[in-house]
């Protein structure tokens, strides 16, 4: 899997930062297909870092209204990366 079609974004979360700075962590929004060993290789080629661990969870799509007609979110994968003591992602670099 390509690293365009593998990673979707950063997750930028209230929960997602207290687990940043806590532990060694990063949160990101994944495609549904993708597995750990996948997530594990295209972060360390992305951003040259080490992945200690990969842990994921599925989430499904919500059910949204517009009017009579109803329709659904796409289901979407969330990917909790723990990175080596000392390495780091930045994802606001120069904010």
């Amino acid at each position: 899997m390509s690293t365009e079609s593998a990673v979707i974004s950063p997750l930028v979360t209230e929960k997602g930062t207290i687990v940043g700075e806590k532990s060694h962590q990063v949160v990101f929004r994944i495609r549904s297909g993708t597995s750990k060993d996948q997530i594990r290789s295209v972060i360390e080629d992305l951003f040259k870092v080490t992945v200690v661990k990969v842990r994921t969870a599925n989430f499904l799509g919500k059910t949204r209204r517009r009017g009579r007609t109803s329709g659904r979110r796409p289901n979407w994968k969330k990917a909790y990366i723990t990175l080596k003591e000392g390495d780091r992602i930045e994802i606001f670099e120069g904010l």
